[in-house]
C-alpha cells in the first residue's frame, strides 16, 4: 500500500521526466548505459516515452496494449537521431500521460501488456520507472543524483512488492535454484521519522516477504536513501562510498542477483 497519493505521483511523472531530460540535456545520446549494457541513452529515453505513452494509451481509451509505442517504432522513438526531437517527445509524453492519469481517476482499471491495474497503480509505477531510470542516466553521464526521502522510500516499498511477488519470484527460480535463504535489513540513514525508511527482508524459496523494521539480519545494509534505493536496484555496488554493508555479504548479493527489473 502507497504512503503517497495518486496526484502527488502524477505530479511526479512530470517533475521526474523534467529532471530526466536535464540530466541528458547535451550529453551524447549514442553513449552506453552502464547499468543498462545494452542501451544508449537514446534507447533510455525511448524506453520511458514509450511506456508513458503505451500507459496513457491504456487509460485513455480502455483498450488494453499490448504493443507499446518503443516496440514498433525503436526505442530512440519518433526523431531518430534528433535530441531536440526525442526530447520534445519524451516531454509531450510525460505531459499527456500525467493529465490522462489525473482525469481518469485512480479506481479505473488499465492494461498494458498482460497486467491490469488499477490507474492508481500505473501512475505509482511510471512515476517510480522514472525515478530508477533516472539514476541510468545520471550514471552514463557522471550526473549527481538526488531524489526525495518519502519518493524513495515508496519507490523502495514498490519494489519490494514487485519483485517478492510469487509469480515474480518463481520465474527468477526457474532453473531450480531456490535461492538464496536468511534476512536482509536495508536501513536508510537520512530521512526523517516522516519516512518509514528502514526494511526486513525474510528470504524464503523461491521469494521473500518484507516489512518495515528495525531488526537484526543476516546482512544489513545502511546509507542514505538514494543509494539504498539504487543498491537495491542494482543501479550501485554495495561498497559504493557512504554506503556500509554488515553480515553476510555473500547473501546479499546472491538476493541482488535474482532482482531484475527493467
Amino acid at each position: 500500500m502507497t504512503s503517497l497519493p495518486h496526484d502527488r505521483f502524477c505530479d511526479e511523472i512530470v517533475t521526474q521526466t523534467g529532471l530526466l531530460r536535464e540530466v541528458v540535456a547535451g550529453a551524447d545520446l549514442s553513449a552506453m548505459v552502464p547499468t543498462a549494457p545494452d542501451w544508449t541513452l537514446a534507447d533510455l529515453l525511448g524506453h520511458v516515452g514509450g511506456n508513458l505513452r503505451a500507459v496513457e494509451q491504456a487509460v485513455r481509451t480502455g483498450v488494453p496494449v499490448t504493443v507499446p509505442e518503443r516496440e514498433v517504432s525503436g526505442h530512440a522513438g519518433p526523431g531518430g537521431d534528433d535530441p531536440a526531437a526525442l526530447d520534445a517527445w519524451l516531454s509531450e509524453a510525460a505531459r499527456r500521460c500525467a493529465a490522462t492519469l489525473r482525469a481518469v481517476g485512480p479506481d479505473a482499471q488499465a492494461q498494458v501488456w498482460t497486467v491490469v491495474w488499477p490507474v492508481a497503480t500505473w501512475a505509482r509505477r511510471a512515476a517510480h520507472d522514472l525515478v530508477v531510470h533516472r539514476a541510468d542516466a545520471a550514471g552514463a553521464v557522471g550526473a549527481a543524483y538526488t531524489v526525495a526521502p518519502d519518493l524513495a522510500a515508496d519507490a523502495l516499498d514498490e519494489f519490494l512488492d514487485l519483485m517478492g511477488h510469487p509469480q515474480v519470484a518463481g520465474s527468477a527460480a526457474a532453473g531450480g535454484d531456490p535461492g538464496p535463504q536468511g534476512t536482509v535489513h536495508l536501513h536508510a540513514t537520512d530521512t526523517g521519522p516522516e519516512v518509514a525508511s528502514e526494511w526486513l527482508i525474510e528470504l524464503a524459496s523461491p521469494g521473500f516477504t518484507w516489512r518495515h523494521a528495525h531488526d537484526k539480519a543476516t546482512v544489513a545494509v545502511r546509507g542514505p536513501i538514494a543509494d539504498v534505493l539504487r543498491v537495491t536496484y542494482r543501479r550501485l555496488p554495495p561498497d559504493t562510498e557512504g554506503v556500509e554493508v554488515f553480515g553476510d555479504r555473500a547473501l546479499l548479493d546472491a538476493w541482488l542477483e535474482r532482482l531484475v527489473l527493467r
